[in-house]
């Protein structure tokens, strides 16, 4: 199952498996089954684990993708990784330097960091060939949004490897799109009210909001809902695969779009990582076919 599984490193975060199903020992010394973990607000429809059909139903819906171009191979999606992997260089260096442009003591400028952290379908692990990366871009509190629209864009501009770099301030969420080395992004920025920004920083903490700016809030949301439902889901690797059909299903019949009125992509993946709740142990398969099951009837 290659397609299911070639992932972008960047992107996929650990955690999110289905709870072990096994045993502990009372203090009677007698042994009781462990409850498989529950997700969602309910408890699942059904907790039956895969019989040989469902295995071999899921590589052939593997199969029958594979010609839309839903998987990319794993140059391509390594080169997915270069292209960030410089995106972020860029973001620190220029965070540095306008710290010392804004007078920063060098011990804090040293420390002050900054990264790019993606969202969308990229973040999911369900970007198909081609698909463009959305990301977000954050500061510590020295940066101002009026610097990623200006000395951040200029910097941009002055890359070799970016083209058709264009700004959109105005728009409800404030982003700055462009392609980096044949890669189209859509990066947007948040400030935060912290000195220094870390690798390791979880947006998920609540307590970041604190105090922000709406827009910069708007920004993070994107972040902060796409690794909820990564969280929430049993088994990562099922809910990929099965929401790459849904994905396809519905761009296939035109009703793939918040624009025109119809779903977007996160409500899509909200859908399927509730039929992944109510079916854990299910295979990709089996969760389209429960998908249209379930939302018949909702």
């Amino acid at each position: 199952m290659r397609g299911s599984l070639s992932r972008p490193a960047a992107a996929w975060p650990a955690g999110g498996e289905v709870g072990d199903a096994g045993s502990q020992v009372s203090p009677a010394g007698t042994s009781k089954p462990q409850a498989q973990r529950h997700y969602g607000v309910t408890s699942p429809i059904s907790l039956a684990p895969p019989k040989d059909i469902d295995c071999i139903h899921t590589q052939k819906l593997i199969e029958a993708m594979k010609p839309f171009g839903v998987f990319e191979d794993e140059e391509e999606l390594n080169h997915r990784m270069v292209v960030l992997r410089k995106l972020n260089n860029l973001a620190k260096e220029w965070i540095s330097e306008l710290g010392q442009s804004k007078n920063l003591p060098p011990s804090a400028i040293a420390n002050v960091g900054g990264k790019i952290f993606t969202f969308g379908s990229y973040r999911l692990g369900v970007h198909t060939k081609g698909a463009d990366i959305d990301a977000v871009c954050v500061a510590p509190r020295h940066v101002e949004r009026s610097d990623f629209f200006q000395s951040f864009f200029e910097k941009l501009k002055h890359q070799e490897e970016i083209k058709n770099l264009r700004a959109v301030e105005d728009a409800y969420v404030p982003v700055v799109k462009f392609e980096f080395d044949g890669i189209e992004i859509d990066l947007v920025f948040a400030r935060l009210s912290m000195a220094t920004i870390s690798d390791n920083l979880d947006l998920g903490d609540d307590s970041r909001l604190k105090s922000l700016d709406i827009r910069c809030i708007r920004s993070l949301n994107g972040c902060r809902v796409t690794d909820q439902i990564l969280r929430l889901v049993p088994n990562l690797e099922n809910f990929r695969l099965a929401l790459r059909a849904i994905k396809l299903w519905a761009k296939r019949r035109g009703i793939y779009s918040n624009m025109l009125g119809f779903l977007g992509g996160v409500s899509w993946a909200m859908l399927v990582a509730r039929t992944c709740q109510l079916y854990p142990n299910a295979l990709a398969s089996t969760l389209v076919n429960k998908f249209f099951l379930v939302f018949s009837k909702w």
